[in-house]
């Protein structure tokens, strides 16, 4: 039996937000959910934000209890491993940042926790190479994928592991870095530190910067390498509405999209996701305008020049295209050279 939100839907729009489509109802329901979010008319939680997206891409049928159960269950197994284990830390931040480690090695290494005579046994989620982005199923990105599967990319581990340590009343912040989401920490004895769960370890800034096509002008707009909170992951996830939406609906007329990204920037300005999203399905709308009424109408004029503006945007953003294979190669050199770019004094009281 579905546990359902208590969200009070409002059907009957009263602006033209959605007069030109017909928009698939879970959709509507899912972007109504997060828009109520971001205007704090409820309290914006990544946990809820990210099911009602994706039970919005296969049609309600997703179940929330085992969702909220299979995230439970983990819970305790982080609970149950905080007072089992001790770490080697002993800063005033020590619950704190046990509950970040006790999450950590959940999703990324073998565990074993005694109960009486029993052994329970709990192997990690591994990291999933096939179609990482998404491009041939887009629920290879999801949450509820990798609980089913356990196994995930840069999309669904971060969002786990930050839905856990929400869960455990320890905040994580998500990081953006081109084509990639990672989890970014601060404790007293290192400082902001990064936690990176394509290759379990904990990856300084310089490499990151250096090796993952990131300009300092980028990090100076706070595109990539900020610290993303449980807010603007909403509006994450509103950016992932969009994107699932047009994976389900090749032939939309873009305008669902469209109010998604610009939804995403009102609550999350600099969000590059969004930035892009917005550029793509501009850019798609004008080539089909100028197919249409041709280059010189003035409809097709205004498009172009509102793609152009946002094409500008995201240039002065400092944001420079990461391409696929490059990044393909930047995940197995996460993953085979973990040395050249650990920080170590994480690593210690992590282990």
């Amino acid at each position: 039996m579905k546990i359902k939100f208590l969200i009070i839907v409002n059907l009957i729009l009263s602006t033209h937000l959605f007069a030109q489509n017909q928009i698939d109802s879970n959709y509507l329901t899912a972007y109504q959910y997060l828009e109520s979010s971001l205007k704090r008319e409820i309290a914006p939680n990544l946990k809820q934000s990210v099911f009602v997206v994706e039970n919005a891409y296969f049609n309600n049928q997703l179940s929330f209890q085992e969702y909220s159960s299979h995230i439970s269950l983990l819970k305790g197994l982080a609970i149950s491993m905080i007072a089992n284990r001790k770490l080697i830390y002993e800063e005033k931040d020590k619950e704190k940042v046990e509950k970040f480690a006790s999450v950590f090695t959940i999703l990324t290494d073998t565990t074993v926790i005694y109960n009486d005579s029993l052994a329970l046994h709990h192997l990690p989620f591994g990291y999933d190479f096939d179609d990482f982005f998404g491009d041939k199923d887009w629920s290879k990105t999801f949450v509820t994928k990798l609980l089913a599967t356990k196994t995930g990319n840069c999309h669904s581990l971060p969002y786990l592991y930050k839905i856990l340590c929400d869960e455990l009343g320890a905040e994580a912040h998500l990081a953006l870095a081109p084509n990639h989401l990672y989890i970014k920490h601060h404790s007293k004895k290192t400082g902001w530190y990064n936690t990176e769960l394509t290759s379990a370890t904990f990856p300084i800034d310089a490499w990151l910067m250096v090796s993952g096509y990131i300009s300092l002008e980028a990090i100076q707009n706070a595109v990539y390498m900020d610290t993303i909170g449980t807010y603007r992951a909403v509006a994450l996830c509103v950016v992932d509405l969009g994107q699932g939406f047009a994976k389900k609906y090749p032939d939309n007329d873009g305008s669902f999209i469209l109010q998604c990204c610009e939804l995403a920037l009102k609550h999350f300005p600099t969000c590059i996701n969004a930035m892009l999203l917005k550029a793509e399905t501009l850019f798609a709308q004008h080539k089909k305008l100028v197919k249409e009424k041709g280059k010189d109408d003035t409809e097709t004029k205004a498009k172009f020049a509102e793609m152009n503006k946002t094409y500008q945007q995201i240039y002065q953003s400092g944001y420079r295209q990461m391409p696929k294979q490059m990044y393909a190669n930047w995940l197995l050199d996460l993953k085979e050279n973990k040395d050249k770019y650990i920080n170590k004094k994480v690593a210690v009281f992590n282990k």
